[in-house]
């Protein structure tokens, strides 16, 4: 059996322009900058942004385009479902769709570099 994983330490995005996701990101998802990390994204490397509080971590890859098959899943509790809804259509008019997966109820929507993203709870009775 493998030992015990602590949690996703960070998921690698790649975008056309850093610095203009990296306006995307702050402005749509709220993650800015890892202070200590940013001399990683010198020379190509990874500029890292993170939430508030330092539990989500992004690291931005600045590469050409190519098709993305993954969806980075964010979870949020159910009291805070429809102010994520009216946030993204707010700032993303017309690209947000919501799903109800009956135990679950998710926001699907992209960043400019066509990068899939899903916000979801469980907590669906909350959601309403």
């Amino acid at each position: 059996m493998p030992p015990k994983l602590l949690a996703i330490d960070h998921i690698h995005v790649f975008v056309a322009n850093r610095a203009e996701s990296e306006r995307w990101y702050e402005r749509v998802l709220g993650l800015r900058r890892t202070p200590e990390l940013e001399f990683w994204a010198n020379d190509g490397g990874p500029l890292t942004l993170q939430d508030e509080s330092a539990q989500i971590h992004i690291a931005l890859f600045e590469r050409p385009a190519k098709p993305c098959r993954s969806t980075i899943a964010l979870r949020v509790h159910g009291s805070l479902f429809r102010q994520w809804q009216s946030h993204l259509e707010h700032e993303l008019p017309g690209a947000v769709t919501v799903e109800d997966h009956e135990a679950s109820v998710s926001l699907y929507f992209a960043d400019p570099d066509g990068n899939p993203y899903e916000i979801t709870t469980y907590e669906v009775s909350l959601s309403r």
